[in-house]
């Protein structure tokens, strides 16, 4: 299994509702349907800072959501919103527990 991470930092902090809200409704239908696609999450940090974790079965899997991600702010026209390119680090995931079920709020 191979996880993609993505720091996204907003110029527009009051934008951050819509980024979450396009995330879901546009962005996540994206991402589940490409092959190899086994999870995502978008982490809200504090002062505008975003992180996702996506999860997938290859390293071209992987691969292939970065370009989907990069082509989604253009379309969704959030490049104000993200003015600045996420830090991307992807990787093979060398240690995984999925053995207990996720508590959200």
């Amino acid at each position: 299994m191979y996880a993609t991470i993505r720091r996204y930092e907003t110029g527009d902090k009051a934008r951050a509702g819509e980024l979450i809200k396009k995330t879901e409704e546009t962005l996540l239908p994206r991402l589940s349907k490409l092959p190899g696609f086994k999870g995502y999450s978008l982490i809200e940090a504090r002062d505008g800072v975003f992180s996702s974790v996506g999860f997938f079965d290859t390293a071209a899997h992987a691969d292939e959501s970065t370009r989907v991600a990069s082509n989604w702010v253009r379309e969704e026209k959030l490049e104000t919103a993200l003015p600045t390119p996420p830090k991307v680090t992807s990787g093979e995931v060398v240690a995984h527990d999925n053995t207990r079920e996720l508590v959200t709020a």
